[in-house]
């Protein structure tokens, strides 16, 4: 099965907005963390956000390094199909694709994390209301 250059370009569109998206959640995590600061409230609560918050930045960080790396790997892999160099332009897109798929594994653990923190901040909500009524 041949390979053109067009294979590995159909990835470009696809990786640029996954890290897009990827710098979103990361300065959305960052505001929230301003936030936290701000506002300070129940130090248990906090030092349960505050582990939950630095997990969340190393995984996203590790989200973006691979979503990079896939990118990276697929241009390599442009380039080398361009020269000819088909049986090395498959093994670099594969890469690319396997490095893809961890960031995508990254993305899905991190979005469970941010559940159970939102899950946390309802937790604190539901306090503050008991203790009102």
């Amino acid at each position: 099965m041949d390979m053109t250059l067009t294979t590995p370009a159909l990835l470009f569109p696809a990786i640029s907005l996954l890290l897009l998206a990827y710098t979103n959640r990361f300065l959305t995590l960052a505001s929230v963390i301003r936030q936290l600061v701000d506002e300070a409230p129940s130090q248990e609560l906090v030092r349960r956000q505050i582990q939950s918050l630095r997990l969340r930045l190393q995984i996203i960080r590790a989200m973006q390094a691979f979503g990079v790396v896939a990118f990276l790997l697929c241009t390599l892999s442009m380039f080398a199909l361009f020269l000819h160099l088909e049986a090395l332009g498959k093994i670099m897109f594969g890469a690319s694709l396997i490095a893809l798929v961890v960031s995508l594994l990254c993305s899905f653990y991190e979005v469970q994390i941010s559940t159970k923190a939102i899950n946390m901040e309802i937790e604190r909500l539901d306090g503050a209301a008991s203790k009102e009524g």
